[in-house]
């Protein structure tokens, strides 16, 4: 337990290179203790609390030990210095340790010396050393010679000798190996599940049962010979036995079948009163009372994924065996309500809305169980959403993805706080045990990476192999690349615009004036990446694309705001930079970044009230909500569908479509783009060449959503044979076997999505080949886009990804520039 402020945590963090880090320790002790009952005993690692209400001293900082005990608290002088900077989140935390001892601690003594390790944020370090320093305190950093003399874990490993008993790398590759071959494959309830599962269906279903229903200690404690227990990473001690961590990441590759099994664990609740407890007197409490006895799992997922469970849930469950609530729309406030269902599904956008409202069901209800499907979506820790997540009530928590990791492995430090697996739901020791060893490209830090997901996770892929037969009996997959030459106008226009861009970001400069005009810079991308859809997604008007002088200021014009507006909206790959979720209530700065309005208020109230990505100094007065875009045609019948000539891209769209029905009338293709103006644009010239579409955006209600996919899945001679369908909408979750050709109309930055997009027609259910096809403009930023999914694939695969080394921001410019073709 690290000390924060009394008002909450450090605030978030909203740039990598932000992060906070072990700045370094002082030498101090804890006092006062003859006036408490809490021991120490040994070295621990004990828990620093600000107390700015104690009576006493409203700098206090408390001292807690494992067993959560007030033992004493820090000299009055060293308080006085810390407590400010720690209210003031300029210390973003800090970590007491009682240093290992030759001799017994007396458990009468007064005092007793502790090591007090601060974390600040690098722009935030040089003030925290200079407070201290003015206070005549010494701080031991990382340079200075006594500083392998720190007890905490990740420095002892540094300075540690090779023939060291406690080595951290034997204690990781330990983790998991007992009990692990004792899961048998288990049969679904067949009084709730009518469909047969597979094999590989059953092996996770046993073992996700025997994860919930184990009594073993978590990983890293042991049972010491006092009776005591003892966690050998951390060395936390205490009398009473650690709940064991029932539950873990189920992280079988997209199209096994993840949402079936999932059904057949819920189902066996139900079906067997799993977990159901009696209260006094042999009388089972009322599942209303929200006690004991509830049994209600809460499933939180995306809204496209919404689909894919009710579909399931009709397809392989006998009807009226499992109550179901969808929690979204409009919902009910009663805790007493909900209890009453098996199964009750929302949204991660609903719980983040309800983050801080007072009368939330969802976060007062003790669930039997919590399910986050497609979880990667809480890949941000400082996002509201994860939060909310985190802070839901369960003793049954399951992360369920596809794609774990995307861009890096800190994509997985959200998931072990939700998890509440200790140590690494604590940021300090996941960023010294794994992630700074991974930064380091340290085989170590893999290996330990691997041993722990070894313990907690199951994960396996359609190419694994079982002897001679595959996971799942699967059709081929099939991925090419249809490169494509524009049309001289079109190749004219497009040289025109990318040499244009190339000049502003070399009259840009230096990074600091690039990012200052980053808006300007990710606006010129969209709009070369939609010259390559079609000229008719982009204003024709070049000056338009770029500010009238070169410091950008909304606030000065009013046109800038309307342009950055449209940047939002018609890039459906927008994304917040503080949570990394599409903007909710858009917020332009004066400086033209673009923010959730939550997102870019709370740092407003931090002390370093900055823009995040050019900090630039800000105020309320330089907030701007954007503008509402009006989409003149919603349903692709008017203006857009007059006689212009059709893109070279679309041409060719239309040619592979027809060939593909040409040789089997019946098969059908999904359409992925990630515009959705693009996707209106594809209606007429489809409809007019013969073909039956449907479109699927994020525009579209949970409930139509779901109409649309029914619909298509439907077979006939009537049915529709194209669905075109937009990355974020029906990339995830959604299950579109019905289709066997898969066109992605522009690439994505990150191949994750794309990988998630193709697997939602290649997957259980399938039964034709699948072939999935790439269109790419030659010679254009496309191509360069695929080079830098390369790029992530291998920083994934390999060492997972670089959450350090390069400064981020050298990293976003130098990527910006890649996509302009300009060297670094």
């Amino acid at each position: 337990m690290a000390a924060s402020s009394s008002r909450g945590a450090a605030a978030a963090a909203v740039d990598d290179d932000d992060e906070p880090y072990l700045l370094g320790f002082i030498i101090s002790k804890i006092v006062g203790m003859r006036y408490y009952r809490g021991k120490v005993h040994g070295r621990e690692t004990v828990g620093l609390v600000r107390q700015p209400l104690n009576r006493y001293d409203n700098n206090a900082i408390a001292v807690f030990n494992a067993r959560n005990d007030q033992v004493g608290h820090l000299p009055g002088a060293l308080a006085a210095v810390l407590a400010p900077l720690l209210d003031s989140h300029l210390l973003a935390a800090a970590q007491g340790i009682v240093p290992r001892s030759g001799s017994k601690i007396n458990p009468n003594a007064y005092s007793l010396p502790c090591q007090v390790h601060l974390f600040a944020r690098p722009a935030a370090a040089s003030v925290v050393e200079a407070a201290l320093h003015e206070a005549g305190i010494d701080l031991i950093h990382v340079d200075h010679p006594e500083f392998a003399l720190s007890q905490a874990a990740a420095v002892m490993e540094q300075f540690k000798k090779p023939d060291r008993d406690r080595d951290v790398d034997k204690l990781f590759s330990l983790v998991g190996k007992e009990g692990k071959n004792q899961t048998q494959p288990m049969d679904p309830p067949g009084d709730v599940v009518l469909s047969e599962l597979f094999g590989h269906q059953k092996e996770a279903l046993g073992w996700m049962v025997h994860r919930e229903e184990s009594a073993d200690l978590p990983p890293f404690w042991q049972e010491g010979e006092d009776g005591g227990f003892e966690n050998v990473l951390t060395n936390q001690k205490t009398e009473k036995r650690p709940p064991p961590l029932k539950g873990g990441i189920f992280a079988d590759d997209m199209g096994l079948g993840k949402t079936l099994t999932l059904l057949s664990l819920i189902g066996r609740t139900k079906a067997r009163n799993v977990g159901a407890k009696k209260a006094r007197g042999g009388k089972r409490r009322k599942v209303e009372d929200g006690g004991e006895g509830s049994r209600t799992t809460l499933v939180v997922c995306p809204p496209s994924v919404f689909s894919s469970w009710v579909t399931q849930l009709e397809e392989h469950l006998k009807a009226g065996s499992l109550k179901v609530y969808m929690y979204h729309g409009e919902r009910t406030r009663d805790k007493k309500e909900l209890l009453k269902y098996d199964l009750v599904l929302t949204t991660y956008s609903i719980l983040g809305t309800e983050f801080e409202q007072e009368d939330s069901p969802v976060k007062d209800i003790e669930w039997f169980r919590v399910i986050l499907d497609e979880a990667h979506v809480i890949k941000n820790s400082a996002a509201r959403q994860t939060k909310a997540v985190i802070a839901l009530n369960a003793e049954r928590r399951w992360v369920v993805t596809g794609t774990p990791i995307q861009n890096s492995s800190f994509d997985l430090y959200p998931l072990m706080a939700f998890l509440r697996f200790q140590p690494f739901s604590i940021k300090s020791y996941w960023q010294s045990l794994i992630q700074r060893p991974l930064e380091k490209g340290s085989k170590a830090g893999l290996s330990r990476l691997q041993n722990l997901l070894g313990a907690i996770s199951l994960r396996r892929i359609k190419e694994m192999d079982d002897g001679n037969k595959s996971m799942v009996e699967l059709p081929s997959k099939t991925v090419l690349a249809c490169y494509i030459d524009l049309s001289a106008e079109e190749r004219e226009y497009y040289d025109q615009m990318e040499q244009e861009g190339r000049n502003k970001m070399q009259e840009f400069g230096d990074r600091d004036s690039i990012l200052s005009n980053y808006s300007t810079v990710l606006y010129f991308i969209l709009r070369l990446r939609q010259l390559c859809d079609d000229v008719a997604l982009c204003p024709l008007d070049m000056k338009a694309w770029f500010p009238a002088s070169s410091i950008e200021d909304v606030s000065k014009h009013p046109e800038l705001l309307k342009k950055l507006a449209l940047l939002v909206d018609d890039g459906d790959d927008f994304d917040c930079p503080i949570c990394l979720s599409p903007p909710t209530k858009t917020v332009i700065t004066s400086c033209t970044h673009i923010y959730c309005q939550t997102c870019i208020l709370k740092i407003l109230k931090s002390s370093s009230s900055r823009c995040p990505i050019c900090r630039r100094t800000l105020s309320k007065e330089d907030l701007f909500l954007a503008p509402e875009v009006k989409h003149p045609d919603e349903d692709g019948s008017g203006n857009l569908e007059s006689d212009r000539p059709l893109s070279s891209k679309v041409q060719a769209l239309l040619k592979l479509l027809t060939a593909s029905q040409n040789e089997d009338p019946s098969s059908k293709s999904v359409v992925f783009s990630q515009f959705r103006k693009m996707l209106i644009l594809l209606e007429a010239p489809l409809r007019k060449a013969g073909f039956k579409t449907l479109r699927l955006d994020g525009s579209m209600s949970a409930k139509k959503r779901l109409q649309v996919i029914q619909e298509f899945s439907h077979g006939g001679s009537d049915s529709p044979t194209v669905l075109l369908a937009s990355l974020k909408a029906a990339g995830a979750g959604v299950n579109l076997t019905a289709a066997s050709t898969v066109y992605l109309f522009d690439p994505w930055w990150n191949p994750g999505v794309e990988e998630q997009a193709m697997d939602r027609v290649h997957r259980i259910g399938q039964k034709k080949e699948v072939k999935v096809i790439r269109l790419i403009v030659k010679g254009s930023i496309e191509e360069r886009i695929l080079a830098l999914q390369e790029r992530k694939k291998r920083l994934i695969s390999g060492a997972f990804g670089k959450k350090g080394g390069k400064n981020e921001k050298e990293m976003r410019v130098e990527e910006l520039r890649m996509m302009l073709g300009l060297g670094k």
